[in-house]
């Protein structure tokens, strides 16, 4: 007779404005997927805030219809983001969903085989990341700044976007928004310049002038620019100006 592996635990925040359907995701969880813990539960985008602070947890088993706001809007007002698997009763969002690069999104009234494939997902989401998660040497808190492969949720219209901080090339102020630079994207992102430095990795961002933040490690060629300054050749065929009072800080970072 063989026992089954362990699996790893994966700590869940249940969003979710409907109290019967919570307690359906509790029922299926606990038969079935003894691994997910559920650490709290939230019926409103205000308390999943406060919750996702406190207790970091590693997924979110998010409904879309939220009172107040869409789950789409709780994710673009976080700094960083859990997984994401939607649980929502409304399938003209299944297209906006997978658009996001969410692992997966349920329909309700949601079939164990089908929370069984969704949470498969998870698991090889969260083995895939458990390097990176070994790298890290302090817990992140509120207000700590993010680290490479923190996940950031980008909104722009009806175009919504996860992206790991690792895959961005380049933030640059518009007005009092920012441009996030990915791929062959760049959507507006709802926060300042100054907000987004405060939260950045120091060592793979750089405030390379007034206008621009630099993932360092697109830097492909360096050039002496005008008075002093630099011309920079990054991924993508972009090139980006170092200004001259950022010039010295910048040769001394990268021992220039």
């Amino acid at each position: 007779m063989t026992t089954a592996p362990l699996l790893p635990r994966t700590r869940a925040l249940l969003i979710e404005d409907e109290y019967l359907a919570r307690q359906e995701l509790h029922y299926l969880l606990r038969e079935a997927h003894p691994e997910v813990d559920i650490v709290g539960e939230a019926a409103d985008a205000d308390t999943a805030r406060r919750l996702i602070a406190e207790l970091r947890p590693d997924l979110l088993l998010l409904d879309i219809s939220l009172p107040g706001e869409t789950g789409f809007e709780l994710l673009e007002s976080l700094d960083e983001v859990p997984l994401v698997v939607f649980i929502t009763a409304y399938d003209q969002y299944a297209t906006r969903a997978f658009q996001v690069s969410a692992l997966d999104y349920v329909l309700k009234p949601v079939h164990p085989e089908r929370l069984a494939q969704a949470l498969a997902r998870v698991r090889l989401a969260l083995g895939a990341a458990a390097p990176a998660r070994a790298e890290t040497t302090s817990i992140p808190y509120p207000g700590a700044r993010l680290t490479p492969q923190s996940q950031v949720f980008l909104k722009d219209g009806e175009q919504c976007y996860f992206v790991r901080l690792a895959d961005i090339d380049l933030f640059e102020a518009v007005g009092n928004y920012v441009r996030v630079y990915f791929g062959a994207h760049a959507p507006l992102h709802h926060r300042s310049l100054q907000q987004l430095e405060e939260k950045l990795p120091p060592d793979l961002f750089f405030r390379v002038n007034r206008q621009q933040i630099l993932n360092l490690t697109t830097i492909e060629k360096v050039h002496a620019y005008y008075k002093g300054g630099l011309l920079l050749e990054v991924r993508g065929g972009r090139r980006v100006d170092v200004s001259t009072r950022q010039a010295v800080r910048f040769k001394e970072l990268l021992s220039l």
